[in-house]
């Protein structure tokens, strides 16, 4: 009964007892080492699509997906009434991610942005194949888009999140990637102040918008 036990829990376990990653290179130029996957969700927070994930397009570092793990259990208490979708992030042995231009050393995730339906609740934003798995969504300069406005306060609250426990962990996020012209909503959240003393967002529109995502890249050495 006892070797039946652990087998049990070897199984349930997965790669939570794989070993820890090795990163090389940069997120634009790397690979990975014993890379490992992101839950495919639990609680507050679940992944942008089953396939993607079957397909080996959610790997990170272990150390990334011990952030990131630990950042939506914090969640649960800072803002209890909200849900989180995580998105692309890479292969498991890194390396070049059609279509992005990073996402090659484990190091690289993609959030879907937290959004509020017409009652006020917090939804999902739908991703879907219609949608090039939400890839394709596109607010308008007042953060809405059909029914749906941004929830800037559970963003906020998110990447703080990711900040303090990759602190926790002695790491930091290197920059947090969002379309430049709604930053300032974040500003104005009770998350504001620390976002503009600890966190580095991009100063200049990327090659994608990125307003119905967010591109976090975290600060952890790489050989």
């Amino acid at each position: 009964m006892r070797a039946i036990f652990l087998i049990l829990v070897i199984f349930a376990s997965g790669e939570s007892l794989s070993e820890e990653s090795i990163c090389f290179g940069t997120t634009s130029n790397g690979r990975l080492e014993n890379g490992v996957r992101l839950p495919a969700g639990s609680g507050n927070y679940i992944g942008y699509s089953t396939l993607a994930r079957l397909a080996g397009r959610t790997y990170v570092h272990s150390a990334v997906r011990d952030i990131v793990v630990a950042s939506y259990k914090d969640l649960e208490t800072e803002q209890p009434d909200k849900v989180f979708k995580y998105a692309e992030t890479g292969f498991k042995e890194g390396g070049k991610f059609k279509p992005h231009k990073t996402h090659m050393n484990g190091l690289s995730v993609d959030f879907m942005t937290p959004v509020i339906n017409q009652k006020g609740e917090s939804v999902h934003l739908p991703t879907n194949p219609l949608n090039r798995l939400g890839y394709d969504i596109e607010f308008d300069s007042g953060g809405f888009y059909d029914g749906l406005e941004i929830d800037y306060e559970a963003l906020a609250a998110h990447v703080v999140a990711l900040h303090k426990n990759s602190q926790k962990k002695g790491y930091d996020l290197w920059r947090v990637i969002f379309d430049p012209e709604l930053q300032p909503n974040l500003l104005k959240t009770k998350y504001g102040a620390y976002l503009k003393k600890h966190v580095q967002f991009s100063k200049k529109r990327s090659w994608v918008r990125h307003d119905e995502h967010y591109h976090v890249d975290f600060s952890i050495p790489c050989k």
